[in-house]
C-alpha cells in the first residue's frame, strides 16, 4: 500500500502547479502547499479527495476531522467547511490530488450493477483509508497525465473505473445518493441549484421548503443533515463566496456588497471579516496581488 503511495506521490509531484489545481485531465485536480495554508474559509465539493502527502484537516458543521495521506474525503454536495493544509517541510509539502463526481457517469455504473441499496440520510461526507484498487484505479488515472494524446481515448474507462472502486468502498452510501432521482439529496440539489444561480435574492424558507416538497420543520432537518449547515447560513456562504470571487478581481467592496444582496456595505464587511478572517477591503489587495505575482 505504501510503495503505491510512493508511486502517485511521485507522479502528483510532477505535475504539482501551485498557481492553479487544473490539469490536462478535466475530472482531475491537483493541489499542492508548500507551507502550512489556513484557517481557510470555502465551500468544498462534491467531488473525491486523496491526500498524498502531508495532511489536511477541515471542520465541518463543527465536526473536526483529519486527512492523513492515503486517506479519502468525499462529499456530493457544496459543503461550507473551515480548512488547514499541513505540509511536512519545503522538500516535503501537502499534496492531494482530487476527482470531480460526474452524475451521469456514476448513474450509468450504478444501472449495470446490481441492485445496490439506497439509504436516505446518511452523512452529507465521508471519509475512509483508501483501498488498494482505489489506489491502483487512481493511479492509472493519473498515469495519463504522461501521455496527453491517451486523455481522449481512455480517460473516461479509468474514471469509470475508479467510481466503480469509490462505489463499492465506504464511500458508497453516500455516492449512490447521487443517482437517487426521488431521494432527499435530489430534492436538497434542486433547492442548492436556485440557491447559486439567485444568490444575491435570499429566498425565503418557507419558499425553499415548498420547492422541496417538504414542510418548513422537515426541510430545515434535512438541509442540514445533506450540508452540515442551515439553509439561511448556506445563502449567505453562497452570497460571501461570489462576493470574495468579485474581490478578486475590483477592490470595490460597496459595489460588491451591492452585487451580492446586501443593502449595508457595513454589515457586508462585518460577516465577510466573520467567515473569511480579513477585511474585504485587504482581501481584495491581497488576492490581487498574489495574482499579479503569479502572473
Amino acid at each position: 500500500m505504501q510503495a503505491m503511495i510512493e508511486r502517485i506521490r511521485t507522479r502528483v509531484a510532477r505535475h504539482a502547479n501551485p498557481g492553479s489545481m487544473e490539469t490536462i485531465i478535466p475530472s482531475v485536480s491537483i493541489a499542492v502547499a508548500p507551507d502550512d495554508a489556513g484557517p481557510e474559509f470555502m465551500l468544498r465539493g462534491p467531488g473525491v479527495c486523496l491526500v498524498i502527502q502531508g495532511h489536511k484537516k477541515v471542520v465541518i458543521g463543527g465536526e473536526a476531522l483529519r486527512q492523513d495521506p492515503g486517506y479519502t474525503f468525499a462529499a456530493v454536495t457544496e459543503l461550507p467547511m473551515t480548512r488547514y493544509l499541513i505540509a511536512g517541510n519545503r522538500s516535503a509539502p501537502y499534496l492531494a490530488t482530487g476527482l470531480k463526481i460526474d452524475p451521469a457517469t456514476l448513474a450509468s455504473l450504478f444501472s449495470d450493477l446490481d441492485r445496490m441499496p439506497i439509504r436516505n440520510v446518511v452523512p452529507c461526507f465521508s471519509i475512509a483509508e483508501a483501498s488498494g484498487g482505489i489506489l491502483e484505479a487512481w493511479d492509472r488515472l493519473l498515469e495519463l497525465l504522461d501521455s496527453p494524446d491517451d486523455i481522449r481515448g481512455l480517460a473516461a474507462a479509468r474514471e469509470r473505473e475508479l467510481l466503480y472502486r469509490l462505489l463499492m468502498s465506504e464511500h458508497g452510501p453516500l455516492l449512490r445518493q447521487v443517482v437517487d432521482d426521488d431521494g432527499i439529496f435530489a430534492q436538497i440539489r434542486r433547492v442548492i441549484d436556485l440557491m447559486r444561480v439567485e444568490f444575491d435574492k435570499p429566498k425565503p424558507i418557507k419558499m425553499l421548503a415548498d420547492l422541496a416538497g417538504m414542510s418548513v420543520p422537515a426541510f430545515n432537518r434535512r438541509f442540514r443533515a445533506c450540508t452540515a449547515t442551515s439553509p439561511l447560513q448556506y445563502q449567505k456562504v453562497l452570497q460571501l463566496e461570489a462576493a470574495r470571487r468579485m474581490l478578486a478581481k475590483a477592490n470595490d467592496v460597496s459595489r460588491t456588497a451591492t452585487a451580492v444582496g446586501y443593502s449595508s456595505p457595513s454589515q457586508f464587511s462585518r460577516e465577510y471579516k466573520r467567515f473569511f478572517g480579513v477585511q474585504p477591503k485587504r482581501d481584495a489587495l491581497l488576492m490581487q496581488s498574489d495574482r499579479h505575482a503569479e502572473g
